[in-house]
């Protein structure tokens, strides 16, 4: 699409981030349709990208508007250890202040998610040894299907490429999304099944690891 800039992230675009993060949440639509705390969510979304490696982001923008974003880690062990040690224990004291506990859409999910992983809903298989890095790619609706999104994973692979990254994989849970990650190179590992959402789709939807090596 003429006239969208692919650039680096910049601490400028971390509202306009966090706003695209909600508002494509839930496969691609607002979060409001399972969540009540935009805070939290965005902050267990996209604090450790923005806050701890915003290096590995990237925005697309038109008319001076963020209107997505690739935000990467080149190390997900150690965007799980920071994610563990240092913004989950924030996110359960902002959690206790907001009184996130006490609004009903949000323990719902949580009650879901949990029914979920004790039925091993979240066992997929660990691929962090050939494929280190991990992103997650968001375009505001409206400027999908224009070619942006191969544009800014083009830029976000250059810049892993030149960090001596030996690969990258990233989840999805949409098929047409998997058969777009196929086409820029991505080689699908693994498909399993989330149910956490079936109280609102009544049914469960695919989860896709897709990975790519860079050298």
């Amino acid at each position: 699409m003429d006239g969208v800039l692919i650039r680096r992230y910049q601490k400028e675009d971390r509202d306009a981030v966090r706003s695209i993060a909600w508002d494509t949440a839930f496969i691609g639509e607002p979060a409001d349709a399972f969540f009540e705390d935009r805070e939290i969510l965005t902050d267990f979304l996209t604090k450790y990208f923005t806050d701890y490696e915003p290096d590995s982001c990237f925005v697309a923008e038109a008319n001076r508007e963020v209107i997505g974003y690739l935000i990467g880690a080149k190390d997900a062990d150690l965007l799980n250890n920071v994610f563990l040690n240092r913004i989950i224990p924030k996110l359960l004291v902002k959690a206790i202040i907001s009184g996130f506990i006490l609004k009903k859409k949000n323990m719902v999910f949580i009650f879901h998610c949990l029914a979920s992983f004790i039925k091993g809903g979240f066992r997929d298989p660990d691929f962090s040894e050939r494929y280190p890095a991990v992103l997650h790619i968001n375009l505001r609706e409206g400027f999908r299907n224009l070619g942006i999104g191969s544009r800014l994973i083009w830029a976000c692979l250059d810049y892993f490429t030149k960090e001596k990254i030996a690969g990258v994989r990233l989840a999805t849970m949409s098929d047409k999304a998997k058969d777009f990650f196929n086409q820029q190179g991505f080689e699908t590992l693994y498909k399993g099944r989330r149910s956490y959402f079936n109280y609102i789709l009544h049914r469960d939807v695919p989860i896709y690891i897709l990975g790519k090596r860079l050298r």
